[in-house]
């Protein structure tokens, strides 16, 4: 009766670790809800989703102060936004499918960036 309990309760917490991972990549709010969800608990996977998720925000922060710059900035922003867009996607898809997998070209760099976080 006891592993049945015990396997119920390994599903909820990997659910809940799943959903705060999700939370992370929606928007800079659900970074933060995610931030503070897992601040009791700690627990890897979503703590390594929120660093990806962060730093795909500091990315996107970045990108957006090019775009102020007339004409290059905003070639530079526009084609940044996309491969933004398409990183947030994958890191999105990679929480949902419960995978700790970095994103691509830049998910190293989050890594070793927020290592502290």
């Amino acid at each position: 009766m006891e592993t049945g309990n015990t396997q119920t309760e390994t599903q909820n917490n990997n659910t809940k670790d799943t959903t705060v991972a999700v939370i992370a990549y929606l928007t800079f709010i659900g970074l933060i809800i995610a931030f503070v969800m897992n601040n009791e608990k700690k627990d890897a996977f979503a703590a390594y989703h929120i660093k990806q998720s962060l730093g795909l925000t500091v990315c996107g922060i970045a990108v957006f102060a090019v775009g102020m710059i007339p004409v290059l900035g905003w070639l530079v922003s526009f084609f940044g936004s996309i491969f933004l867009l398409y990183l947030w996607i994958m890191g999105l898809i990679n929480s949902i499918n419960g995978k700790m997998k970095p994103v691509p070209v830049l998910g190293d760099k989050f890594e070793e960036w927020f290592r502290n976080v």
